[in-house]
């Protein structure tokens, strides 16, 4: 096994996911699901989940609460993934993913319990004491936690340390008042937040590199990387830029590309492999994803697969 260094993956807001089928999805009437299958989840679950998935070593930090944190706690640790469990108020939040005969997904998820200041504090020495390489924060923050929590983070890892991929006004927070000395060692956002962001649509590649370049250039982080759909990944920093797009693939879920990425991104430099190799390793992953269907994450066999047929391209910087 590749020598790696520690990753301990950060889930503030997990969920219990259920994907099940529909044969039609519409108001009114009761609606039968088959198929069901529960499933560990939340950003950095999901992200702990692809790395265990890609021969990775690395540790879980979730906060669960009630009987569906005690289910969801189960599940993970049948996985065999490492968990360090955090008792979180109230009962851990359910997400549902629904398909219908046609194919559309829907999704649909509850915001979870409110933090008091207590709970926060106790969260955010626990996270501190537990990383010991790099960390990731990834997936939205519980109601009540402050949308600075991950520039805090930072701070207190230093520098090199903190891989962030959030949504709502944590990231808000992050993109409009960036910290100097709390900078992120990579910010990776998906093509639907990067365009709100940006205020208007990143049409081609090309309109991703300069907004990702644009944020360096603003500190929000030392590395952007930007997912464009179909089209790969664009990732900046300092006196870089790079674009990578995966092989065509059949998609039966675009659930979990995201985080798929993120682990296997993440793995790669843990393992020593720098931003170029991680990159690909984080496109295989994300192409690998959509192939699987419901809230599954991406296979070891298929991200090796897919490797092979990504497409790396330095960008003018």
């Amino acid at each position: 096994m590749m020598a790696q260094t520690h990753i301990l993956t950060v889930t503030l807001n997990p969920a219990l996911d259920l994907s099940a089928r529909v044969s039609e999805m519409r108001a009114g009437p009761k609606l039968r699901l088959t198929d069901p299958v529960f499933e560990p989840g939340g950003g950095g679950v999901n992200v702990a989940r692809a790395i265990h998935e890609l021969g990775g070593q690395g540790c879980a930090w979730v906060a669960l609460g009630g009987a569906t944190g005690d289910r969801h706690f189960a599940l993970l640790q049948a996985q065999g993934v490492r968990v360090h469990r955090f008792a979180a108020p109230g009962d851990t939040r359910q997400s549902w993913a629904i398909t219908d005969a046609q194919g559309q997904q829907f999704r649909l998820q509850l915001p979870g319990e409110g933090w008091t200041q207590a709970h926060i504090a106790r969260a955010f020495e626990d996270i501190v004491a537990q990383a010991r390489g790099l960390v990731v924060l990834s997936g939205s923050q519980p109601p009540g936690v402050e949308a600075a929590f991950a520039q805090r983070l930072a701070h207190a890892l230093g520098a090199g340390r903190l891989i962030l991929d959030t949504s709502g006004a944590a990231l808000s927070q992050v993109m409009q008042a960036p910290d100097p000395d709390a900078q992120l060692h990579v910010l990776r956002l998906d093509q639907a937040e990067a365009e709100l962001h940006a205020g208007q649509p990143l049409r081609n590649i090309d309109d991703v590199r300069q907004f990702a370049q644009a944020l360096v250039t603003r500190g929000v982080a030392r590395h952007i990387c930007i997912a464009h759909g179909a089209n790969g990944s664009v990732l900046a920093g300092p006196g870089l830029a790079l674009h990578c797009r995966p092989p065509q693939v059949a998609v039966a879920s675009k659930v979990g590309a995201g985080d798929s990425f993120t682990g296997a991104f993440t793995l790669a430099l843990a393992q020593g492999q720098d931003m170029a190799q991680a990159l690909v390793a984080g496109t295989a992953a994300a192409a690998a994803a959509v192939m699987t269907p419901g809230t599954q994450l991406c296979t070891r066999a298929d991200v090796q697969a897919l490797a092979a047929g990504c497409t790396l391209q330095t960008l003018r910087a």
